[in-house]
């Protein structure tokens, strides 16, 4: 402790990137929260309908970004499930987040993406923006994730960001197993190793589950404590949203987001109040949470929207002044 003291005697405090010094601790909360889920799986493991169910349970108003050809809509009126749907057919990041603002906007409480796969690897996907960004530059893979990276990160703050209920769909990377059977003979399985989306996204959500050619559901990584390492054959995702929403509710009322686009986008709001709402936001990570900007329509980001509005007055009010 004396030699951290030593080091710092008449030392300025060292700026973050975006130039705060401060980094003053506060005693941790639980706050009321918004679901978070991934269902990842092999072709007919289940994880459409079950997403369906799931999200359903979640919120009874929702919708459905959907990738997979009208999939989802195959289940629409089963068991009651009823839900709007959007299909896109060119995956590029970006439309992920534009259709998440027109959701947010809308007011849908809940959002299931059927499947974030084709954002990575459809057509105009991640993939395909860093294979065409390689070209400028000489085929150089590492360059063109110059661009890609951006540009995939982003996507996953607005996924994560969502004002609502988000359920995510991927498909697995299949491999085929020999296994013994229930009468003692070796047999061919697919199974799904990870999903098809960049490493590691799967940690970015708070719980994921794993689905088999058994319709079996298996929770692999779990916040929510009633959830970790559940194993279910056949499950009603209705029952799983119950026991997640319990979880996300038990916790103190955190503050809508939709207040802070509120505050964003008030006609009457100043500089200044600009400023001081932008810190705010950055502090509760909300600054990716999409939205459509309310002059033109156009797909945006809660950071970015008050980011802009700010120069925007910033600029006519040194004008108006020269």
């Amino acid at each position: 402790m004396s030699r951290l003291n030593d080091n710092t005697d008449n030392r300025p405090a060292r700026q973050a990137d975006n130039g705060s010094t401060d980094f003053t601790f506060a005693p941790a909360t639980r706050e009321k929260a918004k679901a978070r889920l991934a269902i990842m799986g092999v072709s007919g493991s289940g994880k459409t309908w079950t997403g369906l169910r799931l999200t359903n349970g979640l919120s009874r108003r929702f919708a459905v970004i959907d990738t997979e050809r009208g999939a989802a809509s195959k289940y629409a009126g089963i068991n009651g499930v009823t839900f709007d749907t959007l299909q896109l057919h060119n995956y590029h990041p970006q439309n992920l987040i534009s259709a998440l603002a027109a959701a947010a906007n809308a007011g849908y409480e809940a959002v299931l993406v059927d499947s974030l796969t084709h954002f990575w690897s459809g057509t105009e996907g991640t993939l395909a923006q860093v294979d065409r960004a390689a070209k400028n530059f000489g085929g150089n893979t590492f360059g063109g994730w110059k661009e890609g990276t951006p540009l995939q990160n982003a996507m996953i703050d607005a996924l994560l960001s969502y004002p609502g209920h988000l359920v995510a769909t991927m498909r697995s990377h299949t491999e085929w197993s020999l296994q013994t059977n229930a009468k003692g003979k070796k047999e061919p399985v697919r199974l799904g190793l990870r999903p098809e989306q960049r490493r590691g996204v799967e940690y970015e959500f708070d719980v994921v589950a794993q689905m088999d050619t058994e319709n079996t559901f298996s929770v692999i990584k779990s916040r929510c404590p009633e959830l970790h390492a559940l194993v279910l054959e056949r499950p009603d995702g209705a029952d799983i949203a119950k026991t997640m929403l319990a979880w996300l509710d038990d916790g103190a009322a955190g503050i809508d987001p939709a207040t802070y686009v509120d505050r964003a986008t008030a006609a009457d709001a100043t500089f200044e109040e600009l400023g001081a709402l932008r810190q705010e936001v950055d502090s509760r990570g909300l600054q990716s949470t999409p939205l459509l900007d309310p002059v033109d329509g156009t797909a945006t980001t809660l950071g970015d929207y008050i980011r802009a509005r700010g120069l925007a007055l910033k600029n006519a009010t040194e004008g108006s002044q020269s």
